[in-house]
């Protein structure tokens, strides 16, 4: 299992990608799998099968916009792990409560 942060916007659409980020978006969170998006990155969870695809068509997707696509991906890979989009950010929640 792993945590995947990626990144994708059309290159030269104009200053608003919001339309094209906001199809991606929509397709990871019809993909069923955990997911999380910030204001720079969208965070999805599962299996390389699993994620990959997905990531995939969100980039598909945006590339529909445009001829040229940037895309970032980062990953968090932990076998047997699961439960960690969240679980991560509650244990340093946890910890800056204990400091208080």
């Amino acid at each position: 299992m792993a945590i995947f942060a990626f990144s994708v916007a059309p290159l030269g659409a104009g200053e608003s990608v919001t339309g094209p980020v906001s199809e991606a978006v929509r397709i990871v969170r019809e993909s069923g799998l955990p997911n999380r998006t910030t204001s720079m990155f969208t965070e999805i969870e599962g299996s390389w099968d699993e994620v990959m695809p997905v990531i995939q068509r969100a980039t598909e997707a945006v590339g529909a916009e445009g001829h040229r696509v940037s895309l970032v991906i980062k990953a968090d890979i932990r076998p047997g792990r699961t439960g960690e989009l969240d679980g991560k950010v509650e244990r340093v929640e946890r910890r800056l409560a204990d400091e208080s």
